[in-house]
């Protein structure tokens, strides 16, 4: 994976992080992630035990959980929709497709998710 960070606007309210590495996000951010986190996220790599997980900064234990996960069969609209209205999240998303060759591929998604109205993200200088 890149070092570089990239990224794609997927909807008013989402930006996708294509080119971000798990270790990455960690490093400069001064948020510790739990464990669970990133047991989950093997678990949907490895085993696609998930469609989905939706993560959230747990202001209090400055740390990033696990807030929900997406069963299998569950689509985007599901996903779409277990997002709050009007806090930020953070998101990885198993996108399933066919290609030209009616080949099966599936590619993961980093996502960032905030209402435009939202005033939880806030600008941090890293040191």
């Amino acid at each position: 994976m890149s070092n570089d960070s990239c990224g794609y606007l997927l909807d008013h309210n989402c930006f996708v992080l294509v080119c971000l590495s798990i270790s990455q996000a960690n490093a400069a951010s001064g948020m510790a992630v739990h464990d669970d986190c990133k047991l989950r996220f093997l678990e949907l790599k490895t085993k696609r035990t998930h469609r989905f997980i939706v993560f959230k900064i747990e202001e209090n234990q400055k740390q990033v959980i696990v807030e929900k996960l997406g069963e299998p069969a569950q689509g985007y609209e599901d996903f779409a929709a277990c997002l709050p209205p009007n806090e930020c999240r953070y998101a990885i998303y198993d996108f399933e497709f066919l290609t030209e060759g009616n080949i099966p591929k599936s590619r993961i998604f980093f996502i960032a998710c905030c209402s435009w109205k939202c005033t939880c993200w806030r600008a941090r200088q890293v040191p």
